[in-house]
């Protein structure tokens, strides 16, 4: 922060007012003009707001929903049936549901838009095809939700992973842990399933430092609890 410094000299306020008048005359004409574009670029957004922007993002909320509750209701069952989830991707006219693929052309800038990124990604994910999951699992922004950007990060890290590029893989898998590192649950499950992918492709160096930063980092977490962290790192030789 900066310093803020009091005592400066006294300065005569007839001075003042003299250089403000001078100020005032050289520049009227250019502060008028700005004055007068700040105004009419706050309008013309606040026109844009509530006569396109609102209404369109309550639209897109809308359109959503029924898409959005057939996605909840597979990922709390865990149960993604292939008819489903092609239904909520692309929509079903007769059943009242707009695919998220419609939403995302129609309604990509809205937040509804946003989520039908990551649902997309989910869903593509599921049907096995990797280069759309990742694509739309990138333009998905968690804007500060953390659990959820921590999610769509292990997602686009198993579409690495299934593409056999471990570095990318391992990376989102790492960059899952770091998003949610405030998070215990979330960022020590990312963190226990980058060190098991680690030792999986037989990156033993990277393994033994995630499972040691897990260990260091949350030794009150489950997996730290359980034993299972110390048990990788015994078999990667490393013991206590």
């Amino acid at each position: 922060m900066a310093e803020i410094k009091t005592g400066a000299a006294p300065v005569e306020a007839a001075d003042v007012i003299e250089k403000a008048k001078g100020f005032w005359a050289k520049f009227s004409k250019p502060i008028i003009w700005a004055g007068s574009a700040v105004i009419l670029l706050i309008g013309g957004y606040m026109i844009y707001k509530y006569m396109f922007r609102l209404p369109k993002e309550k639209e897109a909320s809308e359109k959503i929903f029924p898409a959005e509750k057939l996605f909840g209701a597979m990922a709390n069952t865990s149960s993604f049936g292939k008819d489903t989830v092609n239904t909520v991707l692309n929509g079903d006219k007769a059943a009242g549901v707009t695919g998220l693929l419609k939403i995302i052309s129609s309604y990509g800038s809205t937040p509804a838009g946003n989520r039908a990124q990551y649902m997309a990604g989910a869903c593509y994910l599921q049907l096995k095809q990797f280069d759309k999951a990742i694509k739309h699992l990138k333009e998905f922004d968690g804007n500060g939700a953390n659990q959820i950007q921590s999610k769509a990060y292990i997602m686009l890290g198993h579409a690495y992973a299934e593409q056999k590029k471990t570095e990318d893989a391992l990376s989102y898998y790492e960059k899952a842990a770091s998003v949610a590192e405030g998070d215990e649950g979330m960022a020590s499950e990312a963190l226990f399933l980058a060190g098991r992918y680690a030792d999986a492709t037989g990156k033993s160096k990277e393994a033994i430092e995630l499972f040691q930063k897990l260990s260091d980092k949350y030794p009150a977490s489950q997996h730290v609890r359980s034993g299972d962290t110390e048990k990788y790192l015994a078999r990667l030789g490393v013991t206590k």
